[in-house]
Formats: structure tokens, C-alpha cells, sequence
């Protein structure tokens, strides 16, 4: 009697033990199908409000919306910019045409012309005050006196050149002579400097006058916003290096954008300057929201990654696979809280730049422009959810590591064209005269563009370059479109034909899809290794679906 009772006391333990096992395994189960389903299946399974969703959803129309809010003030900022430098440049140029050539703005061919663009340049700075249409003037130094404007040239400390004997004697040292002119003493300029204004052009390497000027920005009250002031660091450079009788005039302009120091305005430039601000504060609230939410979800993944991988080694001795590992370790949520990051340090120099403490508009569109690339990207994830939507992820990720060799191998030879055709025809053509103007000529020869003016612009005075030029031309053609371009589309076709296939007949099942499934059927360690290549870049969530009885189940 006493055996049969100890015999019931264990099957009934064995009995507990085995179903607290199942539970347990039903419940892992349970959750790892929650969670790698759609929002709207959470919802209709446990009533689980898509907060994460709603919340992309609102930070995409609210960055949007700021983007373009912004890029409309820096477009005002920068064309500001654009039309002081053309401005300027029509006011000190002497026979400025409006239009640059090459690198530099002016060209002079004798020493007349030198000296006439030199004084056209004084005599109109001397005169700027009722020359200039636009809102500029002198600038002060910190005791109200006007900052003068400076005269550098650079020669050669000693030289004297006799071509028609063939001789020349140069120190190649430099020296530097500079004058400083006040504005308010223009009529004594020439007078007062004559040995400076001679010129030797054979020692002259280049002249250099620099001046200051200060500008407001008044086009910005149009749209409601509080005028910049600016400073402009004008240099304009007679060069003469080459020393081949051609003197290159460049006109360069450093603007700086900073709070004007005593301001009225009315209107509503003031109040609208406190919306912004106000808007800006609710989108870094909104993206800290989206980065909480994603940074939980990604720890919520690392829990069901160990459970699932405990429960695995305990029950069949198996080590999670890395294919498994990465349907949890999700690289959108990453993506999403990179974008946020990006967002909250963007809006903060905004604001700065709306309460005038900044003006780096430049470094705040380059955040505010790469978290909302981001931020639309990261919206594909959504689309992921629906087969036939998910194609391009799919195929990206498969053909991804194969298209990435292959453009390395690729690249070997395009740097090789790229540097052949810059030390070669960079003398002869202007689309090869530097190393950056060769690749991009190349990429868009690569790409079937401008083909016949590449050919025709080369300057064939030299027989044996351009007989080298149409051998480099052609073979660089034939070789990149009709072969490497060729098979790169090939290689994303393959992956794209792989994963139609797959889609049609079915994804290989990794373990944790078979877990989901019911299935005990697991494979071993080694015919694990040995599965199809694109079986790693299978995603669950774009896999088969939970069969529905399953579905029903867990709802029910």
C-alpha cells in the first residue's frame, strides 16, 4: 500500500512538473508571437494601442513640418548671401560681367588694366556710402572709428628678368608691404603713396586688399522674423604667379551672421519668433517620447532573446542561431532613435538661432536634413508588415553583402581610370583638371550622360593625347557600362528572383519560426550551417504569417 501511495505522489509530481513546463513554454510562446506582430495585429489580439506608431506617425509631420520652416529662413539667409557677394562684386570689379570665369571673377591683360582695377576698386570703397543700394556700410572698430581698409603685395625680395638674353636673377623670398587707408582720407590715397602704387610686375606674386563692411537683413521681416545683422570680411586678390600676363581678380567673401545690438520692431515678427519656439520645444518632447518608446522595446527584445535562448539550450541542447539573434536585436529601432538624437540636437541649435544666441544654420540644417532622411526611412519598417510591400527590403538585404564586394573590386579600377585621366588629359580638358571633376565626369559618363561633349571638348592640339583619350574614353565606356554595370544590376535581379521565389513557395524556417509554429522538428547544429545563403536574410515578420488557427487561438 505504502509503494503504491509513493508511486502516485511521484507520477503526480512528474504530472505538475510537465505541465508547469508547458505552461511556461506556452506562455514564451505567446509572447514572442506578440511581439513580433504588426501593431494592428497587437491590437486586435490584446487591445494593445500602437503608441509607438501613433507617435512616428506625429513626428514625421512634425519634423516635416519644421524642416521646411526652417529651410525657408535658410533659404532667405543664404540668398541674402549670394546677392551681397554679386553686389559687391559689381561694385569693385571694374568690366565685371556678371558672370565668373572659370575660378576667378575678372581677367587683366596689361599693366594699365591693373592699375585701373586697382583705383576702381579704391575710388568706388571710398564712395560707398551713395554707391551702395542695399543696407551696408563701414564697419567700426569697439571706439566707433571706422576700420581702415589694408593693401598687401607680395614680391620677390630682389629680381630683375631680361627675356629677349635669356637671363633672369630672382630671390625667391617673399616680402610683404602693406598700406592701411582710412576712409575718411580717400582724396590723399594717391597722392600720398605714389612709390607704393609703382608697381615692378616681374618681383609682384600677388595684391591682396582686404576691407570690412556691416549689412542687415531686412527681407527676413517679409516672413515674420527678426533681422540678422552681418559682417562681411571682403578680400579681393590680384594674382600673378604664373606670371604668364594674365592677372586673375578673385573677390572672396566671409559673411558672419550675429544679433544686431539695438533693435525696434513692430508687428508680428516678435510673437511669431515665440511660436517657434514653442513648436520646436513640442518636437523634442515628441521625439524624446518616440526614443523612450524604442529604447523599451529594444530591452523588452534582449528579455525574450535570453528566455528564448534558455528555454532552448535547456530543452534541446541548442545554442541560439545568429540568424534567430538579429530578428531581435531590430536595426529600425536603432535607426529611429539615431533619427531622434539627430532631431533634439537639430531643434536646440534652431532654437538658438530663433533667440539669435546662434547662427550656425549651416550645422543645424545638416541635423535637422539627416534625421528627417531618417525619420521617412525608418517608415519602410510599417510597410515591411505587408508581403507585398517588402520587396525592396528584402531584396536590399540579400543582395547587400554581394553588391558590396562587387563594388569594391569595381572600385579598383575606377580610381585607376580616375587617376590616369586626371595626370593625363587633366592639362587638355576641364572635366579632368582635378581628381574630384574626374570621378564625377567618369560617374556621369558611367551613367550614359554628356558623352558627346566629353569627347568633343578635348583640346586637340596634342595628336598623341587625344589618340590616348579616345583609346581611354572607349575602353573605360565599354568596360563599365556594358560589363561592371551590367553585372551589378544582374546581382540585384538574383537576389530580387531569389526572394520572389521565396515568397511564392515559402521562406526556410529558422528555430525560433519553428518554435512559433509547433514544431519540434528542429535541425541539428550542422544542417543549420549547411542551409541556402539567402536563408539568413530572412525576416520573420515578412515571413508566413501565424497560421490563423493560431492566431484565433492566442486572440481567444
Amino acid at each position: 500500500m505504502e509503494l503504491l501511495v509513493r508511486y502516485l505522489d511521484r507520477s503526480n509530481s512528474v504530472s505538475s512538473t510537465t505541465t508547469q513546463d508547458l505552461v511556461k513554454e506556452e506562455n514564451l510562446r505567446d509572447d514572442l508571437r506578440f511581439y513580433f506582430m504588426s501593431p494592428c495585429e497587437k491590437y486586435r489580439a490584446r487591445r494593445h494601442i500602437p503608441w509607438k506608431l501613433g507617435v512616428q506617425i506625429l513626428k514625421i509631420v512634425m519634423i516635416t513640418t519644421q524642416l521646411v520652416l526652417f529651410g525657408l529662413n535658410n533659404q532667405l539667409v543664404v540668398s541674402y548671401k549670394e546677392e551681397n557677394a554679386m553686389a559687391l562684386k559689381n561694385l569693385f570689379l571694374k568690366d565685371y560681367s556678371g558672370v565668373d570665369e572659370d575660378d576667378y571673377s575678372v581677367a587683366v591683360y596689361s599693366q594699365q588694366g591693373v592699375y585701373d582695377s586697382l583705383f576702381y576698386v579704391l575710388d568706388q570703397y571710398s564712395q560707398l556710402g551713395r554707391l551702395a543700394v542695399g543696407p551696408i556700410s563701414y564697419a567700426e572698430d569697439e571706439d566707433g572709428g571706422l576700420l581702415p581698409l589694408v593693401l598687401c603685395k607680395n614680391l620677390y625680395s630682389r629680381g630683375s628678368v631680361a627675356p629677349s638674353e635669356e637671363t633672369y636673377d630672382i630671390d625667391a623670398q617673399l616680402e610683404t608691404v602693406c598700406l592701411s587707408l582710412d576712409p575718411k582720407t580717400a582724396h590723399q590715397w594717391k597722392t600720398h603713396n605714389t612709390s607704393f602704387f609703382d608697381l615692378d610686375f616681374y618681383r609682384l606674386v600677388d595684391m591682396k586688399i582686404t576691407f570690412n563692411l556691416k549689412g542687415i537683413n531686412l527681407q527676413t521681416v517679409r516672413s515674420r522674423e527678426l533681422p540678422d545683422c552681418y559682417s562681411f570680411s571682403v578680400t579681393i586678390t590680384f594674382d600673378n604667379q604664373c606670371h604668364s600676363g594674365k592677372v586673375k581678380l578673385f573677390l572672396d567673401i566671409d559673411a558672419q551672421s550675429s544679433t544686431c545690438r539695438d533693435w525696434k520692431i513692430s508687428g508680428t515678427a516678435q510673437k511669431n519668433t515665440h511660436y517657434h519656439l514653442v513648436f520646436d520645444g513640442f518636437v523634442i518632447v515628441v521625439c524624446l517620447t518616440s526614443a523612450v518608446l524604442c529604447t523599451r522595446s529594444i530591452v523588452l527584445a534582449v528579455r525574450l532573446l535570453q528566455r528564448f535562448s534558455r528555454f532552448l539550450y535547456e530543452n534541446y541542447s541548442r545554442n541560439i542561431c545568429e540568424d534567430d539573434q538579429r530578428e531581435f536585436l531590430n536595426g529600425w529601432y536603432v535607426l529611429v532613435i539615431v533619427s531622434d538624437l539627430l532631431t533634439i540636437i537639430g531643434s536646440i541649435l534652431k532654437m538658438e538661432i530663433q533667440a539669435k544666441s546662434l547662427t550656425s544654420y549651416d550645422v543645424c540644417s545638416i541635423f535637422l536634413g539627416t534625421s528627417t532622411l531618417l525619420v521617412w526611412v525608418s517608415v519602410i519598417r510599417y510597410l515591411g508588415y505587408f508581403q507585398k510591400y517588402n520587396v525592396l527590403i528584402l531584396t536590399m538585404k540579400a543582395a547587400f553583402p554581394k553588391v558590396l564586394r562587387f563594388c569594391c573590386c569595381a572600385g579598383m579600377i575606377y580610381l585607376g581610370y580616375t587617376f590616369c585621366g586626371w595626370i593625363v588629359l587633366g592639362p587638355y580638358h576641364e572635366k579632368f583638371e582635378g581628381l574630384s571633376l574626374v570621378a564625377e565626369c567618369l560617374f556621369s559618363l558611367l551613367n550614359g550622360d554628356d558623352m558627346f561633349t566629353t569627347f568633343a571638348q578635348l583640346k586637340d592640339k596634342n595628336t598623341l593625347v587625344w589618340l590616348f583619350s579616345r583609346a581611354y574614353l572607349y575602353s573605360f565606356i565599354s568596360l563599365f557600362i556594358y560589363m561592371v554595370l551590367s553585372l551589378f544590376i544582374a546581382l540585384i535581379t538574383d537576389a530580387y528572383e531569389t526572394i520572389k521565389n521565396y515568397q511564392r513557395d515559402g521562406f526556410p524556417l529558422t528555430d525560433l519560426q519553428k518554435f512559433l509554429r509547433d514544431q519540434k522538428d528542429f535541425v541539428s547544429s550542422e544542417e543549420s550551417r549547411q542551409q541556402d545563403f539567402y536563408t539568413r536574410y530572412s525576416v520573420f515578420c515578412c515571413c508566413e504569417r501565424v497560421s490563423e488557427s493560431d492566431d484565433i487561438a492566442l486572440i481567444s
